[in-house]
């Protein structure tokens, strides 16, 4: 289908077909299959349902997850219903799924995924009359002004990101390491859209259009904690680093996180930051940020633990936040081979599995005079884990002031975790190679999975045991029904494999899976052979039941190369009657696989 048969559609930036790929009934195999091939689309290659090699066409499926899509649109594009129907109970709303959209350009150089610039993807579904509709832009960042030229519509790579080597670009001496590509996370607060990237401001959007609005400056930079005095040998280093940082490789004082909070009951949303210079010393420097549905900041709390870490995702309760402390270390080799530009800035890092332990900070989210504990020294959890992402976490208290604090999260092991083979990304080669995400046999407790932190502390804010339960499961993308969150909850669901793929046993997904936390009972529904998922996300209707709504994901359908969104019923999981309706997106605006998203009711 062209551009031009359809007036919702903006033109391909790419002057052919956003995805080069052949019809999917013919079939061209290599004579060889290499171990890894390009993330670009690959148009020597179209595989039917029926190979019978399920190595070569797991390889290739593979790929297909991570195909540009150079091609928008502006006005809404109605989706076909292809099983099902939208429920006439279904709440009205908009699903927001960001994420990378185009991993090559037109000069040689290739990306890693979490270096793609952001494509922001909306559903709009009319629970009155279950139609849905679909809108797809790419974000405009201050990178992709420049790496993409406006007349001829054609890109140049000149930013490296933190996770990529420019081959058709400059390499040596390339200081743009961050590239804010707002492609990791969306939200939708006080009547706002933002899309958010790790280390940066978000970009806000316009939630009818999907029009860029800019960049929005919610946090300030950098002052220390107040009543500390810049006196200690790391504080010396932090200042010689700070202007280097800024003023050589543009770094912000304070990096965002992409990973926020919302507490309900408080009506608050909740976001963190971290210091530039923390990513090459000994010592972290965390600032909380609480704000009201106005944007009015209402507490900013500062702390600095005396520990090198790692924060992706985090954790709050009514009187805490928490953060698991993921150890990192400099990697000097890698740190002098990043400055000059010879490989990924991510390479100056490692992560340092020296103690057998994994540090959990308890910071008080309000000043508490009956705390004694120190926050400064961390509960030492039993278990070495690397945190991914946290599903929730809450705390209840007994009439003598004990608290039981509960954490839910998706925790992986430091001996599988690589910052430079995220997604089995080859930044040498620029290729993919799954078997990074597909471990062997009797190795898979390493992989990211469930686990269950428990911490028992006394009136004294004294922790008197740390339990962590892993269950061993393969998953990601963990989530809840929104209305539980900071408080207990019984459902927790999640991305996870079959394990029907002998080739890809655990990694892209095809599985929602909804855990029982309290008996650790599991239900599934499965999407099909040669076909994957990203994040689910609950829709709430309302009532008193947890687990009364829907679950929204979208399904790749790699061998057909095309998307759906699919809408579950999570009373039903497990069960054949799970699927409620599946809906098809445009086979020209399919696109790749998707990071984070977020419902918001009309």
């Amino acid at each position: 289908m062209q551009a031009k048969s359809c007036h919702s559609f903006i033109p391909p930036i790419f002057p052919v077909s956003p995805a080069k790929i052949p019809p999917a009934n013919k079939i061209f195999l290599p004579a060889k299959t290499s171990r890894a091939i390009s993330i670009t689309a690959p148009g020597e290659l179209v595989l039917t349902p029926n190979v019978v090699d399920d190595s070569v066409a797991a390889f290739w499926d593979y790929q297909f997850l991570f195909v540009s899509q150079r091609s928008e649109t502006v006005d809404p594009v109605s989706l076909r219903v292809v099983d099902g129907a939208i429920p006439l109970d279904f709440p009205s709303g908009t699903y927001y799924l960001t994420g990378p959209g185009l991993f090559s350009d037109d000069h040689g150089s290739t990306v890693h995924p979490l270096d793609g610039h952001g494509y922001l993807r909306a559903f709009t579904i009319d629970g009155v009359s279950g139609e849905v509709k679909f809108m797809a832009r790419y974000i405009q960042t201050e990178a992709q002004a420049e790496e993409r030229d406006p007349v001829t519509g054609t890109w140049r790579f000149t930013h490296r990101g933190p996770f990529s080597v420019l081959k058709g670009g400059k390499m040596v001496g390339n200081t743009k390491v961050m590239k804010n590509v707002a492609n990791t996370s969306v939200l939708r607060w006080g009547g706002r859209l933002f899309c958010l990237w790790e280390g940066g401001d978000p970009y806000e959007i316009e939630s009818r259009t999907l029009n860029t609005v800019g960049k929005f400056k919610v946090i300030e930079g950098g002052d220390p904690p107040a009543g500390e005095s810049k006196v200690g040998i790391w504080d010396v280093a932090a200042a010689v680093l700070k202007p280097i940082l800024r003023g050589v490789f543009n770094m912000p004082a304070k990096r965002l996180l992409s990973h926020y909070k919302i507490d309900a009951r408080r009506e608050r949303l909740l976001i963190l930051s971290c210091n530039a210079e923390d990513m090459l010393i000994p010592r972290s420097h965390f600032t909380f940020y609480e704000f009201d549905s106005n944007f009015e900041l209402l507490q900013k709390r500062e702390f600095n633990i005396p520990d090198h870490l790692m924060i992706h995702d985090w954790a709050f309760t009514d009187t805490h936040y928490i953060l698991f402390g993921n150890r990192i270390k400099v990697d000097v080799p890698g740190s002098m081979g990043a400055v000059l530009g010879l490989c990924p800035m991510i390479s100056a890092l490692s992560v340092d599995p020296s103690k057998p332990t994994s540090p959990i900070y308890l910071l008080p989210r309000f000043p508490n005079p009956n705390d004694e504990r120190d926050w400064r020294v961390p509960i030492e959890a039993p278990s070495q884990m690397w945190v991914l992402h946290v599903a929730n976490s809450f705390e209840e208290r007994d009439e003598n002031g004990n608290a039981d604090i509960q954490i839910q999260a998706i925790a992986c092991s430091y001996r599988w975790f690589n910052f430079q083979k995220m997604f089995g990304y080859d930044w040498q080669s620029g290729k993919l190679d799954p078997s990074m995400m597909n471990l062997k046999e009797g190795e898979e407790k390493l992989l990211p999975h469930f686990v269950q932190v428990s911490l028992k502390l006394d009136g004294n804010g004294n922790c008197e045991n740390c339990t962590v339960n892993h269950l061993k499961k393969a998953s990601d993308f963990p989530t809840i029904n929104p209305d539980y969150t900071g408080k207990r909850n019984n459902y927790i669901y999640a991305a996870t494999s079959s394990g029907s793929r002998r080739a890809l046993p655990h990694f892209p997904f095809d599985t929602v899976v909804k855990l029982n936390a309290s008996n650790e009972s599991v239900h599934t529904w499965s999407v099909g052979s040669r076909r994957f998922i990203g994040e689910p996300i609950f829709v709430p209707k309302g009532t008193q039941e947890e687990d009364d709504g829907y679950i929204l994901v979208v399904e790749y359908a790699v061998s057909t190369q095309r998307c759906y969104l699919v809408v579950l019923n999570p009373k039903r999981m497990g069960h054949a009657d799970a699927l409620v309706a599946r809906l098809e997106v445009p086979k020209y605006l399919n696109f790749p696989l998707g990071f984070h998203g977020f419902w918001a009711p009309s």
